[in-house]
């Protein structure tokens, strides 16, 4: 009996495994932007979750944007169609291949953050969202 934690507070020890499945959640291509838009609603979170959930909302809008216009503009071009379909899948594959290498950084214990849309999500996200 002496051993037994209570319910409520988990071990000190799990803490950092806890928030670190919750940035990797944050990070999932496509899927961790609502995990990230719902985090930043309720304005609850450490600074590094806030910052992993800012970044992954802007990663997220910056492909749909580009999917979306990439995608309307192969389907009104009659020359361009096959070209822009090319570089809409080049566009997805990069998204899903820095959110697998940050993914990967947040493993390894290493800094999340891209130089220009950290500091582009700090400033825009940081201003209306927490």
């Amino acid at each position: 009996m002496e051993n037994l934690q209570p319910i409520g507070n988990p071990p000190t020890d799990q803490q950092p495994i806890t928030s670190k499945r919750q940035l990797l959640l944050h990070l999932i291509p496509v899927i961790g932007f609502f995990p990230s838009l719902w985090t930043l609603y309720r304005r609850q979170g450490s600074r590094e979750q806030l910052a992993v959930s800012r970044l992954s909302i802007s990663l997220g809008f910056i492909w749909m944007l580009g999917y979306l216009l990439l995608t309307t503009g192969a389907s009104t071009s009659g020359f361009f169609t096959l070209r822009l379909l090319i570089l809409n899948s080049f566009f997805t594959s990069g998204y899903f291949l820095v959110s697998v290498w940050l993914i990967f950084h947040l493993i390894q214990g290493k800094s999340v953050r891209l130089p220009g849309v950290s500091n582009f999500a700090n400033r825009l996200l940081g201003k209306y969202l927490s």
